[in-house]
Formats: structure tokens, sequence, C-alpha cells
């Protein structure tokens, strides 16, 4: 008997009504504030009563949960998901079977170091390592990263920001090799970053800041340069250790914070990982302990 082959795209839009064809007939007609009359045949709602609720023809819903080629837009996806009281992992769900990006509504919601996260950052003995939030504030750090950047404990409010830090910040200029390539990209990245946020009180406040703070900010910041750079190699002029280098990553938080953990490896490159060892091992008590 020969196998029946569907391309991607048919997969795919077999797969989408199978989905819609599943979350329909979980949820009962009460549910959707429909009443129940004679005696239904079938689980959960009827196809015309999908399509009633969400505004869209009965023919047309039928073909999509037969996997016919319709093309649902964003509002009717949209609909389709009040409709079908989809929560938020299934409405992304929904949007990536139908092949639509899903509009994002930017909620903000608090940044908070959960234990495990906070306990994995502490393990990270020979790997300097901080998370910061959405606006870039550092939140948390490790003993090693204070002991090749710096006490973060010692800064507050704005200056706890790594944007501020790079271009402010006198001892991270003089600390960081080839500071202004750095400092392009991470202006670029921010901004690309910060596109999520436009309009955010937060955002506003240190952006105006910054253009009063630092000429380069001031005079990059119009040209709307853009950048996603989430690895790389950092050298590093520490003022007792000297030459550092570090390869370092950019790891998302999967909590809907938009918080990321910044890890830094140190390589074998100008002996960094003896150093960083040293560093550690001069650290005062009360600053090995984030």
């Amino acid at each position: 008997m020969d196998t029946i082959s569907h391309s991607p795209e048919d997969s795919r839009r077999r797969e989408l009504g199978a989905f819609l064809r599943s979350r329909r007939e979980r949820l009962s007609p009460g549910t959707a504030g429909i009443a129940c009359g004679a005696r239904r045949r079938t689980p959960g709602l009827r196809r015309e009563e999908v399509a009633m609720i969400a505004g869209v023809g009965t023919t047309w819903y039928t073909w999509l949960e037969q996997g016919r080629d319709v093309r649902p837009s964003v509002e009717v996806l949209t609909a389709l998901s009040e409709a079908l009281r989809l929560d938020a992992v299934e409405k992304r769900h929904l949007f990536i079977l139908a092949g639509r990006q899903q509009p994002e509504r930017r909620i903000v919601v608090p940044e908070k170091i959960d234990g495990a996260l906070l306990h994995m950052l502490q393990s990270l003995v020979l790997q300097p390592a901080y998370v910061v939030g959405r606006r870039w504030d550092v939140l948390a750090w490790n003993p090693a990263a204070v002991a090749v950047f710096g006490d973060y404990g010692l800064l507050e409010g704005d200056a706890r920001n790594i944007v501020h830090m790079v271009f402010t910040s006198p001892h991270h200029r003089r600390l960081l090799v080839d500071w202004e390539e750095l400092a392009r990209v991470v202006l670029a990245s921010f901004r690309a970053e910060s596109a999520k946020y436009v309009g955010d009180p937060d955002f506003d406040r240190l952006i105006a800041l910054m253009m009063r703070s630092s000429p380069e900010f001031r005079d990059w910041w119009p040209r709307r340069d853009v950048a996603r750079k989430l690895t790389g190699v950092k050298h590093v002029r520490h003022p007792t250790a000297g030459a550092m280098v570090f390869e370092h990553m950019s790891l998302s938080i999967d909590d809907g914070s938009d918080m990321r953990l910044i890890v830094y490896t140190p390589l074998a490159e100008q002996n960094s990982i003896a150093k960083l060892q040293e560093l550690l091992d001069a650290l005062p008590a009360e600053r090995r302990s984030a």
C-alpha cells in the first residue's frame, strides 16, 4: 500500500485544523455562554457556534478545520483565540501553526530573581555572570563578576544600568579594550531590544539621561543602528590583573520578563583563568557573596 506524502505546508494546515478542533471539542457551551438545549451529538461546541462567536463564516471555518488552503488573518486568529478561550501558550501555538506573527502587547511583569536562578548564578564560580532586566539594569550578580567588573552593590538607580555604565563610567571605559567598537554594539543591541518598549516611561527617562550625560550616546543614538549580538569575545584591561579575555553569551530567561543571564567564560589566552582565580582569592569576604 502506497504511503500518502504531504508537503510541509499541507502538514502544517492539517495540524492547525486538528488543533482548532481539539480546542473546540473541549469547550463546553455553558463556558462559551451558549444555552444547552437538545441533546448534543458531539462534545464541546459545534463549528457553527465557534464561527458565530468569532464572527466568521461557518463554511470558511469548516474549511480551516479540514486543513484546506485558507489563510486566516491576524485579526481572525485573534477572534478565534478569544472564541475558543485559548491561554497565552495556546494562542502563540495557534499563530505559529497559521504562519502568522502574533501581535505583541508588552505586559510589564515584575523582575524577580527566583531561588533557582540565583543558585545557578552563584554556582558559576569561575564565570563572571549577572542578570539584567528588560531595561538592562543589573539585578543580580556573582562574586566573579565583582572581581572583574566591580561591585554592582555600590551602585544605585540608573548607575547600575549596563548602557549607563558603558557610556558614563570612567572605570568601564578604562576596563574595556576597544571601548568605542563595543559601545557602538551595546547601543545598537539596546535599541533593538528597546523597540518592544517604545513609549515606556522608564526607557524614555533613561534615554533622556544618556542624551544629557554622554556625547557619544547623543551622537550615535539618532543614527538608529540596530544589532543583535548574543555572543562574542571581550578583551578586558583589569586594573590589577592586566589583560584578560572572555567569551560572553546572553541567555534568555523564559518567564515572560525579558530578563537575561549574561555569562563570561575566561579563555586560556592571556592566562585569564588563573588571573580570575587570583582576583577571586583576593576579594574581601563581604564581597564574595552577591
